[in-house]
């Protein structure tokens, strides 16, 4: 199969330009690829997974990408998607997060001599001369084109900056720039990201008189158009620090039944049979295939011994076996004991804020092992704790464990 075959059999693609011109030359020759990420928080999310697994495809038939750090870009925001105009952030964070961003990376793109490049639009966007800029690229840009991206409709609503209405000049600028220096002839991204692509290769066939190239990828949603990756703590980020292993790995083992089969395309490399027979197994056996998909991601993420003590915490929790020392741990003092329960729960993290246990609570979230609390007053005492431990769960199936010292 070609590369193309793969990326739409396993339901990456959603658009692209010249279709026919793509497919021969993916088949024919070896290219130069990119995708941008902008370094807007310290570590990479899981949807930005989707878009190294695409480069991962693309990489092992051949191809070159370049992971381009959107160190200039961020410092303007891009409105795709947004209601609001993102927060400013200072040339010192993004350049922290850059640097972030790049570490990780590396687990996934093979960055070994002429496999791969990591480049950073810092670069050439912070020397820019703004006058120059508008007389040589601004010229090839109308306003009432522009106005009728998709990523400018939403926040027109609401108001667009003048700041973030560069941001389509500034991402063209990118793959011309990188067109120039590194051959590269399409860029990819994100569903969101088709108006902007489509007029970085447009400017390069007024500048340089060459073909360019545009595809997109689906964004990770649900069966029911809703967005993947969002936890009761956030974002489901791939620094470790930020979710769990563990965390990590529960994600995924509970992710609807609809769409196990999807994320177990999109998101690991199991052959696509083994895929749909997965993903075709019904009521307790799809369970199977959930276990599947979360070993096999939380793996590409975390490494085999990580996914290792994920599923063995999974195991002690709900099978009765396996090694408890994995799950989520926090450790208070005999001190704490005699403490309001939300008081203590509050102050390891376990949740937010005594307001947001004190709502589980009303709700019928909170649970002591498989006994549901239903006093928000209720006091941490020694009988609770069973071996030292006690197990906390929010919720169906989200367990922290507390140890005393």
């Amino acid at each position: 199969m070609s590369v193309l075959d793969v990326l739409r059999e396993r339901g990456f693609i959603q658009q692209l330009t010249h279709e026919n011109e793509i497919a021969e030359l993916l088949d024919k020759e070896n290219i130069t690829f990119y995708i941008g990420f902008d370094p807007t928080a310290d570590s990479l999310h899981v949807g930005h997974f989707l878009g190294m697994m695409v480069m991962a495809h693309m990489q092992q038939a051949g191809h070159r990408p370049i992971c381009l750090i959107g160190g200039g870009t961020a410092m303007v925001g891009d409105p795709s998607g947004k209601a609001d105009m993102r927060k400013m952030l200072t040339a010192e964070i993004i350049n922290h997060n850059g640097e972030r961003f790049k570490k990780q990376m590396q687990r996934f793109i093979d960055f070994s001599e002429g496999k791969a490049l990591m480049m950073n639009n810092a670069d050439w966007l912070l020397r820019l001369n703004y006058v120059e800029f508008l007389r040589d690229i601004g010229m090839h840009f109308s306003v009432n084109r522009m106005l009728t991206a998709e990523c400018f409709k939403q926040r027109m609503e609401k108001g667009l900056s003048f700041l973030e209405f560069n941001y389509m000049l500034m991402q063209s600028y990118d793959f011309l720039e990188l067109n120039r220096q590194c051959n590269c002839i399409m860029q990819m991204g994100g569903d969101d990201q088709w108006s902007n692509i489509l007029s970085g290769a447009d400017l390069i066939r007024r500048k340089e008189a060459k073909p360019a190239y545009g595809l997109t990828f689906t964004l990770l949603t649900t069966s029911d158009g809703r967005k993947m990756g969002k936890t009761e703590k956030g974002a489901l980020w791939l620094d470790a620090e930020k979710t769990s292993p563990y965390d990590f790995y529960q994600y995924w083992r509970n992710v609807d039944d609809a769409d196990v089969e999807k994320c177990l395309a999109l998101l690991t490399f199991l052959p696509m049979e083994e895929v749909r027979r997965l993903g075709a197994l019904k009521d307790k056996e799809i369970n199977i295939a959930k276990k599947t998909l979360a070993f096999e991601v939380t793996k590409l993420i975390h490494g085999q011994e990580e996914a290792e003590k994920a599923e063995q915490a999974a195991k002690a929790l709900f099978g009765g076996a396996g090694n408890l020392d994995n799950v989520p741990t926090v450790s208070i003092t005999t001190d704490s004991l005699g403490a309001k329960l939300l008081d203590v729960l509050a102050s390891t993290g376990i949740v937010a804020s005594k307001s947001e246990g004190r709502r589980l609570i009303q709700q019928g979230g909170l649970y002591i092992g498989d006994t549901k609390v239903a006093d928000p007053d209720l006091l941490l005492t020694a009988t609770l704790f069973e071996n030292n431990n006690l197990l906390i769960r929010k919720g169906k199936k989200n367990y922290h464990r507390i140890v005393i010292e």
